[in-house]
């Protein structure tokens, strides 16, 4: 007989924890009230998860022994000696204030990035900044890996993206309404497992196959075609990656010249249209953004782009975007050519017309459920002005006092000399694996809060423990999610880790700052305050959701209310005056002034075409004749449990598979499952082969998540074992607007590997050493 099952929330899913007679937790099940649940986080009790737990604090040997920037070119190949939390605190806090008393707190950066906890009050970039902030501030980080394009570019010519995706138009709109969805990118379902606040009810599957009941078409403009599931046909159009801005730059230049688009809807709902057509006929430069242009650029059939322009202004047309678009070089343009088609075609802010922003990337687009305020730690206020684009991260680490363009300004790099992480890997989601660990011997001290020895972790100086989700009291809410979860702690840490809570409050009393930190507040007081907090904010904005108590008592909370358009932007296209946007006109930009004002040379002020630095038409491809993508995997959220028996199953000959088309891969003597090398000028890994005619000849697709196993962390260049493909990926900015990352820009080659195979040791424990 088991005792009665709590719930517990990941960004991947509401889970139960099944206990067993003694009151341990044995397993976790699915929510009961989840349609279409994620298995991602089903293994979190496992055995083999657990194996790899930081269990006490840790620190780099050199660094022990020699103080602060000792052997920084050891990271990541020294033991670690254990040691005792007064200790590790002791060192942690000397070493922020030797480093705040010699070179200020200009000199620390707050390097937490990344999807660290589903729980509101152990976020761990929350607190990381919350306690950064408490002891004088730090170098922070803008944007995201994510949206670092997007982010910039659309509160300039639309919304913000945080706006924008709380707005979408609801599934059963667009089931109801819809005659036609058009996407560029598709809509991978895999990627909507996720929520950052947790995912509760999965919707995307359920929307889709609604849609495709209720006959909507779907077109799926995208390089692999196995990123739309409908149940049902598609039709796809294998375009060429990265090329995406000049078929629908040639969408609207045959709305233009057959007089398909809604001049009503332009002169009322934008601004800038007649300074973008122009370049759009070629008047000003000689070249007509035509089909048959197009054609030579993306490789897809002019009368078919023609056609598909015909049908989408007869149709009620959604167009929607995904985000991997904008993570390449140029990556503004395809967003803001689709906001122009999408302008052109008239049907913003009609049910089932206008676009999205991506129907799919995480659970919250064609949400349903009432947009409230919930439970969030205040971080404070920073006293240092310094900060990064997030993508820019090594290159501030090479070249402090660089100079960078971003967003109309001009930013100074600082001298970084501590960094301090909680939450995130960056030996993950950063471009160029190979120079980020030649910047990473750059700082004198290097702290990581880590569950897990990840690769990171194991490149640290100090590596403190952390808790999981399991083990910690915390609230669970996700935007746009009907459900507030009790995250009822469900087990005792697993050696000596402690909630970053408890770390930070230690290290600020001990840095004359503990007050200000914790206001007096245990984790259950905090839980009960901004959970009130939420409570006022939400009942002012129309929903409505149980008291604290009685939330905790029940481990579950509707919230419940309507408040929301369910159609995106209706109230701005029934009247731009009364419900105008908070761009500079209070209308879509089609053509900005203040982009224009920054006299950038690699974005200008309205939508193009932009040749990116690799792609399959250019001179590099000669040499590399495949282009890489590199997405979010299916079986893990980044690389966020790849140690795990759901993510490990995965792999093929233990490492990550990359997927070619057969053609490809008979041309290089290559058969499922072999070994293979993927290389350029950046680097080298190995993957293994898998073999699908849903992706264009020409592409290869390596999914993300592979933990970072360099064969010699000592060389510039080592071969990486695993299958990570920011080994091979190019670490420059989108454009001078955004600085966003680039890691869809990538050509690569590939050769069966028969060698003898390298050992994969990503997961292996590090080597641990007595003092002296």
């Amino acid at each position: 007989m088991t005792h009665q099952r709590t719930l517990t929330t990941a960004h991947w899913g509401v889970y139960e924890v099944e206990y067993d007679d003694a009151g341990q937790a044995v397993r976790l099940h699915p929510f009961s009230k989840d349609p279409d649940p994620s298995p991602i986080g089903l293994h979190m009790l496992s055995d083999e998860v657990a194996r790899l737990r930081v269990r006490r604090p840790a620190v780099r040997k050199s660094w022990l022994e020699h103080g602060p920037g000792s052997h920084p070119e050891r990271r990541g190949q020294e033991p670690f000696v254990e040691v005792s939390w007064d200790e590790a605190l002791g060192l942690v806090s000397k070493e922020l204030a030797r480093v705040k008393a010699q070179h200020t707190n200009r000199a620390i950066f707050g390097g937490s990035y990344g999807w660290s906890s589903a729980g509101r009050f152990h976020h761990a970039q929350s607190q990381v900044h919350r306690f950064l902030n408490s002891i004088g501030g730090y170098v922070r980080h803008q944007d995201s890996y994510s949206l670092g394009a997007a982010r910039v570019l659309m509160p300039h010519i639309v919304a913000t993206m945080e706006e924008l995706m709380s707005m979408h138009t609801g599934w059963d709109v667009l089931a109801e309404n819809c005659k036609l969805f058009v996407t560029f990118g598709g809509v991978p379902r895999k990627n909507a497992q996720i929520n950052a606040g947790g995912a509760t009810l999965h919707h995307v599957k359920g929307g889709l196959y609604a849609m495709r009941d209720a006959g909507v078409r779907f077109v799926n403009v995208t390089p692999t075609g196995e990123d739309l599931d409908t149940g049902g046909d598609v039709e796809w159009l294998a375009i060429r990656p990265n090329t995406d801005a000049a078929m629908i730059l040639a969408l609207c230049h045959t709305l233009f010249v057959e007089k398909l688009y809604n001049r009503e809807f332009l002169d009322r709902c934008t601004v800038g249209f007649d300074k973008f057509t122009p370049y759009l006929t070629g008047e000003t430069d000689g070249q007509p953004k035509d089909a048959a242009w197009a054609e030579k650029i993306t490789g897809i059939p002019a009368s078919r782009i023609v056609a598909l322009a015909r049908e989408m202004a007869a149709s009620r047309t959604t167009v929607s975007i995904g985000w991997s678009l904008q993570r390449s070089h140029h990556g503004e343009q395809p967003f803001w050519a689709l906001i122009t088609l999408a302008c052109m075609l008239g049907q913003i802010g009609l049910p089932g017309g206008g676009f999205g922003v991506g129907y799919g990337p995480v659970n919250l687009m064609g949400s349903a459920h009432p947009k409230y305020s919930g439970p969030t730690l205040p971080q404070g206020k920073n006293a240092v002005s310094d900060f990064i684009p997030v993508a820019r991260f090594t290159d501030m680490l090479l070249n402090p006092g660089g100079k960078v363009s971003y967003n109309g300004q001009d930013l100074t790099y600082p001298d970084i000399k501590l960094v301090y992480w909680a939450g995130g890997n960056p030996f993950h989601h950063h471009q160029d694996l190979n120079r980020l660990m030649v910047a990473w011997r750059k700082p004198e001290t290097i702290i990581f809060h880590e569950q897990f020895w990840t690769p990171a972790a194991r490149m640290a100086d100090v590596v403190l423990p952390a808790t999981t989700t399991l083990e910690r009291a915390d609230i669970g809410y996700g935007s746009r999610e009907p459900f507030l979860i009790a995250m009822k702690k469900a087990r005792e840490p697993i050696g000596e880790a402690r909630d970053d809570y408890w770390i930070f409050s230690e290290l600020a009393r001990r840095l004359g700052q503990g007050d200000v930190y914790t206001e007096g507040r245990d984790t259950m007081a905090w839980l009960s305050h901004l959970y009130e907090l939420s409570r006022e904010k939400s009942a002012a904005a129309g929903v409505t959701i149980p008291a604290f108590d009685a939330f905790w008592e029940a481990g579950i909370a509707e919230a419940k209310g309507e408040n929301r358009d369910p159609v995106m932007l209706a109230s701005f296209r029934a009247d731009p005056a009364a419900h105008p946007l908070k761009t500079p006109s209070g209308r879509i930009e089609i053509y900005s002034e203040k982009i224009a004002s920054f006299g950038y040379d690699d974005c200008p002020p309205h939508a193009v075409w932009l040749e990116p630095i690799e792609w399959l038409g250019g001179k590099t491809a000669e040499r590399y004749p495949l282009h890489m993508l590199s997405d979010q995997p299916t079986d893990k959220l980044h690389s966020q449990l790849d140690h795990s028996p759901h993510a490990r199953a995965t792999k093929i000959k233990g490492r990550q598979p990359i997927t070619l088309h057969p053609d490809d891969a008979t041309a290089r003597g290559i058969a499922a499952g072999d070994l293979v090398r993927v290389f350029n000028d950046r680097g080298a890994c190995l993957a293994a082969a898998r073999l699908s005619d849903r992706i264009r000849p020409g592409v290869v697709r390596l999914s993300t998540g592979a933990w970072f196993d360099p064969a010699d962390a000592g060389s510039n260049r080592p071969l990486e074992k695993h299958g990570n493909p920011n080994a091979l990926t190019l670490d420059i900015g989108a454009s001078k607007l955004s600085q966003g990352c680039i890691a869809q820009t990538c050509l690569v080659e590939i050769e069966r590997f028969d060698g003898p195979a390298p050992a994969v040791t990503a997961h292996r424990l590090p080597e641990f050493r007595p003092r002296g």
